[in-house]
This record gives structure tokens, C-alpha cells and sequence, in this order.
């Protein structure tokens, strides 16, 4: 008799906790960086070429917002990628905070720059992981920018509000659907704030004279994340020595500048590569 109610407690108290936790995720984002955008706070984070699980393991408890994975620079291994983003689960704090979402959230920027006919294939590639967004290098013109943000959308039903840019990513969410630990990932697997419950970033790296110039235009883009200014290249681009935090008066901070006011008028989010704090 005793073993019966043990076993009809315990099977209770499964069940609240199964409740508790699904409740606590539909309640929050599964993307914390778009939490933050969404509250108007900003969101840290670091540049990483290691794909060790013991620095995927660091990054996970560093207490940053997000880790960008530079897969331009670094090799182009979806398999590592997928064993570092099992390296980032960390399941106590999923324990400890009832919900599923990240501490640190693992965005990848892809080697496909400029609109390259295989950015299509790499973007899915990386999604398929379960990588919660995708940094596009050398985003020069409207026409990339729009490519970029149709590569991380699926196709969307029809007389969806939000049907353009049309999605271009084939569907199997298998391995994203069991990294995110969510059974509706088709409908959270769409670009913010295009669609206000998408979980995806879609951010174009402005960093050459071109893409300064063209950034009316880049931001119109419906379903664009945000910015990000490659400080380096874009010196670069306007002949000027390579280098990170730009002083006043320097062409790339004029730039630099420039791109961040039009960003700033249009609500976008924009970010920037910094060697110090104190620049950020």
C-alpha cells in the first residue's frame, strides 16, 4: 500500500513540475538577446575562434549576454559547431531557473559574405544546430541584405501578414528543435521583430565604404535584426590603416558615426567590435 501512494506522490509531483516548466516557457523568450532589445537594454558579448567544449563551457557560465562564433575566420565545421553548442547546455541553471532559456546565447557569423550564392546553404546549415541567429559578413547593398534575411526564414503559410521577404530555408528542424527544447519551433524559428514572437536575428555586418553608403537602404529591409559595423574592414574599405576604436576625427569614426545615427533613427539595433569597454 505504501509503495502505491509513494509512487502516486511522486508521479503528482512530476507532473507539476512538467507543468510548471512548460508554463515558464511559453511565458518566456527562448532568444534572451531579444529579450533585452525588446526591454531597451543592451546586450553583451564576445568574438570566439575556439570550438573547444572547455571554452563552450566557460562561455556558457561567463555571465555575457550572447557569443558570437566566427565561422568567416574559423573554419567552416558545422559538426563542432554542433558539439560546442552542446557544450553550452548548461542543464543546472536550466534546473535552478525553470525555463530554457540560455544564459549566454550562441549567434554564428557564416563565411558566405557579399550575398554569395552559398550563404543560402550555410544559413541553414547553422539553424539546423540551433543557433539562435546569424551574423552576415559584408553586407554591401539592399539586394544582400534582403537574400540574407530570406535565408533564415522558412516559406511562410499563406496570407501571413509577414509573408515578405519569402523564406528560403528547407524545413528539418529536428536537431534545432531538440537543442531549443521547444515543440513549436516552426513558429518561433522566424526573424525578429519582422514577426514579434520570431526568436531568430538576422544582423547584417556593415563594414565597407558601399555598405555605408547604401545604409538607407539596408535598413528598410523588413525582418532585419539589427547592424553590426566591422570597424576594421570598413578602414579599410576607405583607405585607412586597419585598427578597432577609431579616434574622433578619423575617417572611420566619422563613418562609424554615421551608421550608428541612421540606426538610431530608424529604432534599429546596431552593434560594434570594440577593443575596450570604455569605446563601447
Amino acid at each position: 500500500m505504501m509503495k502505491i501512494i509513494t509512487r502516486i506522490v511522486l508521479s503528482s509531483l512530476t507532473a507539476f513540475l512538467s507543468l510548471m516548466l512548460a508554463t515558464n516557457v511559453s511565458a518566456q523568450r527562448v532568444n534572451k538577446l531579444i529579450e533585452l532589445f525588446e526591454n531597451g537594454e543592451p546586450g553583451f558579448g564576445v568574438l570566439s575562434f575556439d570550438y573547444s567544449l572547455n571554452n563552450a563551457r566557460s562561455l556558457a557560465t561567463s555571465g555575457l549576454d550572447f557569443v558570437f562564433i566566427d565561422m568567416e575566420h574559423a573554419p567552416f565545421d558545422v559538426e563542432r559547431l554542433r558539439e560546442f553548442l552542446l557544450g553550452m547546455t548548461n542543464k543546472r541553471s536550466i534546473l535552478e531557473k525553470g525555463n530554457l532559456q540560455p544564459d549566454v546565447v550562441p549567434l554564428v557569423r557564416i563565411p558566405a559574405a557579399g550575398g554569395a550564392e552559398e550563404l543560402i546553404s550555410q544559413a541553414k546549415q547553422v539553424l539546423d544546430v540551433g543557433v539562435f541567429g546569424i551574423f552576415f559578413p559584408a553586407v554591401h547593398t539592399r539586394e544582400q541584405a534582403e537574400l540574407a534575411v530570406r535565408a533564415t526564414r522558412y516559406p511562410q503559410y499563406n496570407g501571413a501578414s509577414d509573408f515578405e521577404p519569402a523564406g528560403l530555408r528547407g524545413r528539418n528542424p529536428s536537431n534545432a528543435a531538440w537543442y531549443w527544447g521547444i515543440s513549436d519551433y516552426h513558429a518561433k524559428a522566424d526573424v525578429w521583430p519582422l514577426d514579434p514572437e520570431g526568436e531568430l536575428l538576422a544582423m547584417m555586418f556593415i563594414e565597407s565604404a558601399e555598405g555605408a553608403e547604401n545604409i538607407d537602404e539596408i535598413i528598410t529591409v523588413p525582418g532585419l535584426g539589427g547592424i553590426f559595423i566591422g570597424p576594421s574592414d570598413l578602414s579599410l574599405s576607405i583607405g585607412e590603416k586597419p585598427g578597432f576604436d577609431k579616434p574622433e576625427g578619423h575617417p572611420t569614426y566619422e563613418q562609424t558615426l554615421n551608421i550608428l545615427n541612421h540606426a538610431k533613427k530608424n529604432n534599429l539595433i546596431a552593434g560594434i567590435h570594440n577593443a575596450t569597454p570604455d569605446y563601447a
